[in-house]
C-alpha cells in the first residue's frame, strides 16, 4: 500500500522528555489520523554537544519507552546528519522529541481521488504561527 504524506515534527523541551503529550499523541494515532513512523530522543548538552537515541533505545526512561510504543514501524527516516540539523537550535541543557508521522487521514481521500479519475498533485503545510501571522494582517470584515 502507497504512504501518506510524510511531515518531521521537532517537539523542544526544557526538561527531560514528559509523558503530557502522550495521551494526546495516542489519540491522534488510535484515530487514524497519523502514523509514527520514527522517532529520536535527542538531548543537548550544557557544551552543546548533542546526543541521539532512537525511541526503542531509551534506555529505561518510562516516557520515551511509552512514546516507542506509539511507533508502527521504524522507517529510519532520518538520518543521524538530519537530526543533529534539526536539534541544532535547542539551547543547551535541554532536549527533543523528533516525530516522522505518516498522515494517513489522507490515504483514502487520495484514494478517492485517483478513483475519480484524479490525482493529488501536492501537499503544503503552512505552521500555525505563520498562518496567525498573515491572519493578523489581513482587515476584519464587517
Amino acid at each position: 500500500m502507497a504512504s501518506g504524506p510524510v511531515e518531521i515534527v521537532v517537539i523542544g523541551f526544557t526538561e527531560p522528555l514528559t509523558g503530557k503529550i502522550l495521551p494526546e499523541l495516542n489519540k491522534l494515532v488510535e484515530s487514524g489520523v497519523v502514523t509514527i513512523v520514527d522517532g529520536l530522543v535527542a538531548s543537548k548538552d550544557l557544551d552543546g554537544s548533542v546526543t541521539l537515541a532512537e525511541l526503542s533505545e531509551s534506555g529505561g526512561d518510562e516516557d520515551a519507552a511509552a512514546l516507542a510504543a506509539l511507533l508502527d514501524r521504524v522507517d529510519g527516516l532520518v538520518s543521524d546528519e538530519d537530526a543533529e540539523e534539526l536539534v541544532s537550535e535547542l539551547d543547551p541543557g535541554t532536549s527533543a522529541a523528533i516525530l516522522v508521522f505518516e498522515h494517513t487521514w489522507v490515504k483514502p481521500l487520495r484514494d478517492t481521488i485517483a478513483a475519480a479519475g484524479g490525482v493529488l498533485l501536492d501537499t503544503v503545510r503552512i505552521p500555525g504561527p505563520v498562518v496567525d501571522e498573515l491572519v493578523a494582517t489581513v482587515p476584519e470584515i464587517d
